[in-house]
């Protein structure tokens, strides 16, 4: 293999463009709009690319590693990015959304406060570099940059309950700052390697009298990714939080839990796989107990919830509890198919909760008398100023037959969050418990129970999004509400995303299926990353005598 230099892309993109547009006078806000767009349009294309790499050539197994070594350093010494079908995935999924939400910050919502578009920018530079790193010291770094840029956009716009939501959010996410650090320090004192494909090789022939403090401090660096997945019972932060948001702000925190899903799955199977020795299947059963908890915890706060922000938020620690799920199961020996099911629903699942927070305050529009007070947040949660023409979003055509496009969008939600057919909710779902019924080696209560679970989340979800429908659409009276065209665009083209991976879900799922395969084979990864060799220079030619 070569060096792809193509990997660092998806890093230095939005890093170059954040920093352009912290030049920009204030007032210069569509330029930084326009520019904020094209990067999230290269994103794209670089990450097609990269994920078009990663299936490999005839002869790679359809897993192919690429990889980039920083400062040409040899692994295991130096800083590498790796790149693999399941990063590839993640860096595609986190420009998907990117552009949806930057289209709708145009309606308004960029003008709230200053940097707005820095921040984003550099939030995904921050998510791209925690998908592609391969050491934890790096892992951390670009944690550390997509949480600081997260602050910045949690409290853009300021309002009470925004501020106090973000307070209590950087408080939490500090706490998981500090268990992580202590959770590498372990790692690191007991194995003197901080390089994830290293680690992989390494955690088989480690001696027994130092497996426990490893453990230990897989444990504690592993509870700094469940509190940021929303792992129940550390998830008390996430719904207050997430309906603060500004609405393209909520939508990209859809992919954040998706960051600790990411790491606690990487990790899991590079370290904990069947192949770890003493250490196979380490917390195998707190992944799938905690998972499921979750998923009961979600689905409850579903049922409860007055407003659909705070529904929205539920959706989300379902859909996170559910991958962790299959995640501790398939440690424990669950089949393949379950994993591949886990990622397309993975997938569908974030793209659905991401449109359901745009589609939150036009809803909120349709209030006639009351009637949409459960849906809507305050105008000082917004930090919207009714007074000031500029905090508004009253930028674009408005466009009209709102409530019927608003109905459909959110009908096509619901279908997709609720697992019902033909839309690919219910084929990710389907695919998860078929695999788990037919090919793997767990407890038939275990496995009942999860079936139980999924199938009531799912009757759950119908319930509350069809009490909210009935609410928004049926009990409105009067003309619609002014929608704009740029709040439309976006949730029209997450409609497109979830309708095209439905109908490509053969190819979505032998994807993911190969993505599942290779995750379960961490020789793959380590062997490939151990691989990467390192850029050489010719020596120069001596010139000749005279």
């Amino acid at each position: 293999m070569t060096s792809e230099h193509l990997i660092i892309a998806p890093i230095l993109i939005p890093f170059f463009a954040g920093a352009i547009m912290l030049l920009y006078d204030d007032r210069a806000r569509r330029a930084r709009l326009g520019l904020s767009l094209a990067s999230a349009l290269a994103l794209l294309f670089v990450a097609i690319e990269l994920l078009n790499r990663s299936k490999g050539g005839p002869g790679s197994g359809g897993n192919e590693i690429s990889f980039y070594l920083l400062g040409n350093w040899a692994v295991p010494f130096g800083i590498i990015l790796v790149l693999d079908r399941l990063s590839a995935m993640m860096l595609v999924l986190t420009a998907l959304m990117s552009i949806p939400a930057l289209i709708y910050s145009g309606a308004g919502w960029h003008k709230q406060g200053q940097h707005f578009h820095s921040l984003f920018q550099f939030l995904l530079m921050g998510l791209n570099g925690a998908f592609l790193t391969g050491d934890l010291f790096n892992l951390f770094v670009f944690f550390e940059v997509l949480l600081a840029a997260s602050y910045g956009l949690l409290l853009h716009g300021s309002g009470q309950l925004r501020i106090r939501a973000g307070l209590h959010y950087i408080a939490v996410n500090l706490t998981a700052s500090l268990l992580f650090l202590i959770g590498v320090a372990l790692v690191y004192g007991v194995t003197g390697t901080l390089s994830m494909a290293h680690l992989s090789q390494m955690v088989v022939n480690l001696p027994e009298s130092e497996r426990p403090l490893f453990h230990a401090g897989a444990a504690i660096m592993g509870m700094a990714f469940l509190i940021k997945a929303g792992i129940w019972p550390l998830s008390f932060w996430l719904p207050t939080t997430y309906m603060a948001g500004a609405a393209p702000v909520a939508a990209m925190f859809a992919i954040m839990t998706k960051v600790g899903v990411y790491v606690i799955l990487r990790l899991s199977m590079l370290l904990f796989g069947a192949g770890a020795g003493a250490s196979a299947g380490f917390g195998a059963d707190v992944l799938t107990w905690a998972g499921m908890a979750s998923v009961l915890f979600g689905f409850l706060g579903v049922l409860a919830a007055q407003g659909l922000g705070r529904m929205t938020a539920h959706l989300v620690l379902i859909s996170s509890g559910t991958v962790l799920a299959v995640t501790g199961m398939a440690l424990s020996g669950g089949d393949t198919a379950m994993m591949s099911g886990a990622l397309y629903y993975l997938v569908s699942s974030t793209l659905a909760t991401s449109a359901l927070f745009l589609l939150l305050e036009p809803m909120s529009r349709t209030d006639e008398g009351g009637i949409a007070a459960m849906l809507a947040l305050t105008a000082d949660a917004w930090g919207l100023d009714p007074q000031d023409e500029d905090s508004s979003p009253e930028v674009g055509l408005a466009i009209p037959g709102t409530l019927t496009v608003l109905g459909l969008s959110f009908g096509v939600f619901l279908i997709v969050l609720a697992g019902l057919p033909p839309l690919s909710g219910f084929i990710g779902k389907l695919a998860i418990l078929s695999g788990m019924m037919t090919g793997s080696a767990l407890p038939p209560a275990l496995q009942w129970g999860f079936m139980a679970l999924l199938l009531l989340s799912g009757l759950a979800t119908l319930v509350g999004l069809i009490r909210v429908g009935i609410q928004t659409f049926w009990a409105t009276e009067g003309p619609g509400p002014r929608v704009l065209a740029l709040e439309f665009a976006p949730v029209l083209i997450l409609v497109g995303l979830l309708v095209l991976l439905t109908v490509r879900a053969d190819d979505a799922l032998r994807y993911m299926d190969a993505t599942a395969r290779a995750l379960e084979q961490p020789d793959i990864y380590s062997d490939g990353v151990f691989s990467a060799p390192r850029v050489t220079t010719p020596a120069p030619t001596a010139e000749p005598a005279g």
